[in-house]
């Protein structure tokens, strides 16, 4: 009967005495170490962190700004460059981070750390060509700031609060490393960002240079040009502006000097000291040199033509832009060393020197140099005026006032971006 259960499929009565086979079991889950617990904790930590400097860097710069704005004080600004800097850095470390693991959500991220730089790069060429407004320019970034931020904080923490710490840890991805990220990030970096970079600020530069100089002055990939301009008035004389530079290739200065007609009279810029008051000499020697350049009293020699000098005296000048003078030319002349550092850093700035640097050194040679003009208008002469070009916006203004015209344009290289060494073509 036995066999029959057995054959039939029946089951066997127990053992007495035996033991059952023991059935094995799952392995248990691995316990999580004490590496993979801190790490999200510490990333949780920096992110938080740098989006909590970039809400604080954002409201003490539009506090700043409003300051500034409001009643012209800059109140706040030593602890806003404290706080902006630190923002700034932790931003660089996060940003960095995105390369090495991808945990940070670059959604969220990417924007918080590239707000800053890109508020950099959109605000130079604003503050280019709106220059007097420059303050209201930062206030109304520093107010975008501030609106992005409040927007972010809303987006990561689902609403305006503020807990520590502001970044939840189930924002963060799972994967710790990932060699394509890497390899896409630094990829991204060196081929596209740096590049686009690189060509934005140079264009900018141009920019710069084309708007200050008032096209006098252009920057190309070349290097930098000048616009020598011919004026004329209905009853007939002629002004030739040409815009100069203290250094430059001396075959610049040798093509100028040919270019000049015979018959005309030259209004040479360069001050005098009748008083003494200047304790260096002016000189650009040691910059030509470094540069492989040629000074322009080396090389700019026009033959055949009458030269005036048609500049101020330096006794004309206040007495806080002629001590700026003597330790300006000080550095040219030495360059630096202990002694011309420890000097600049005795050098206190008095209040509005920029205004005074200017009216000195700009305005009230200009006003001289313009009353030479009408005082040469009476002569039958062609008449050519070969200065600084940041002399030549104002007195280009002069000359259209005055009923000029440009009928004539030419172009020459000042500095060439060659080689050093080699001679430009």
């Amino acid at each position: 009967m036995a066999s029959d259960n057995l054959q039939t499929g029946g089951v066997p009565p127990p053992v007495i005495g035996g033991e059952l086979p023991a059935v094995a079991d799952a392995p248990p889950p691995p316990e999580p170490t004490r590496k993979d617990e801190v790490f999200p904790q510490l990333l949780v930590m920096l992110l938080s962190l740098c989006f909590g400097l970039f809400l604080v860097d954002a409201f003490m710069s539009l506090a700043d700004d409003s300051l500034v704005l409001l009643f012209g004080t800059h109140l706040l600004a030593p602890v806003r460059g404290m706080f902006c800097l630190f923002a700034m850095l932790v931003a660089l470390v996060v940003y960095g981070l995105m390369g090495l693991t991808p945990m940070i959500p670059k959604r969220l991220f990417l924007p918080i750390t590239l707000f800053n730089p890109l508020a950099v790069l959109v605000a130079i060429p604003l503050t280019i060509y709106f220059f007097s407004r420059r303050e209201q320019i930062s206030w109304v970034i520093s107010l975008c700031q501030v609106a992005f931020g409040l927007g972010m904080l809303g987006w990561i923490r689902g609403g305006f609060k503020l807990r520590w710490p502001l970044v939840p840890a189930g924002s963060l991805r799972a994967r710790r490393f990932s060699w394509p990220n890497l390899f896409a990030f630094v990829l991204v970096n060196v081929f596209v960002v740096l590049p686009a970079v690189a060509g934005y600020l140079a264009g900018c530069a141009a920019l710069a240079v084309d708007h200050f100089s008032d096209g006098f002055l252009a920057l190309r990939p070349a290097g930098f040009t000048v616009r020598v301009r011919k004026y004329a008035r209905a009853d007939g004389k002629t002004i030739q502006l040409v815009p100069m530079a203290h250094i430059g290739e001396a075959e610049f200065y040798r093509n100028l000097s040919r270019s000049f007609p015979t018959n005309a009279v030259v209004l040479m810029e360069g001050v005098t000291d009748d008083s003494n008051l200047l304790t260096n000499r002016i000189t650009y020697k040691r910059m030509a040199s470094s540069l492989g350049l040629a000074e322009q009293h080396e090389e700019f020699h026009p033959v055949r033509v009458d030269i005036v000098m048609a500049d101020v005296d330096v006794g004309e000048f206040t007495t806080n832009t002629v001590g700026f003078l003597n330790l300006a030319m000080l550095l040219h002349a030495q360059g630096l060393n202990a002694g011309t550092i420890l000097q600049a850093l005795r050098f206190s700035p008095p209040p509005h020197l920029e205004e005074q640097l200017i009216d000195d050194l700009l305005r009230k040679r200009n006003q001289h140099l313009l009353e030479q003009i009408q005082t040469q208008l009476l002569q039958p002469e062609p008449i050519i005026v070969p200065w600084g070009v940041a002399h030549m916006p104002g007195i280009a203004e002069g000359l259209r006032a005055a009923g000029f015209h440009v009928v004539e344009t030419h172009e020459y290289t000042v500095i060439g971006f060659h080689p050093r060494g080699s001679t430009p073509e």
